[in-house]
């Protein structure tokens, strides 16, 4: 018999509409701001998350798991992106002195996220992340079958 887990079926609700809503975004050519494109690959031995975090230092990426599912977001250092800015993204005010003003700004400046429902049980201690040229790949050994069966707790 399997239990029911309602809060990661409302956690995979979310992540299924998060999808179909950045479908219809990239169908209008509009840009998903607050998302993080990723790759999940499910190896033998360990899964991979590869996450694409252009624009950002390592300082400024952020990375936790929990019950499962992995957490991978990103905060500009000097995080100020919706003041003075319009839906469209055009700044009316100067950015750098009297001389530049942006007339259109795509590039994401704002904070982005993303949580992963991972598709085995992994070993949280083990996990390593490295980041390099914008994309941010995280390496998650799977538990392995003894790990599995449960985790002995003595009673004092």
């Amino acid at each position: 018999m399997t239990r029911r887990d309602p809060l990661r079926e409302i956690e995979e609700l979310f992540e299924r509409m998060d999808r179909e809503l950045e479908k219809i975004g990239s169908g209008l050519d509009l840009p998903t701001d607050s998302s993080v494109a990723v790759d999940v690959i499910d190896g033998d031995e360990t899964v991979t998350v590869i996450a694409d975090l252009p624009g950002f230092a390592e300082e400024e990426i952020s990375v936790e798991l929990r019950d499962e599912t992995l957490t991978v977001g990103a905060t500009p250092s000097g995080e100020g992106d919706a003041a003075g800015e319009d839906a469209s993204g055009v700044s009316d005010t100067d950015d750098a002195g009297d001389e530049e003003r942006y007339r259109l700004r795509e590039r994401r400046r704002g904070s982005v996220s993303r949580r992963i429902p991972l598709p085995a049980a992994v070993e949280p201690d083990a996990a390593s992340a490295t980041y390099d040229a914008g994309v941010l790949t995280v390496t998650l050994p799977k538990r392995s079958a003894a790990d599995e069966s449960g985790h002995r707790i003595d009673v004092n």
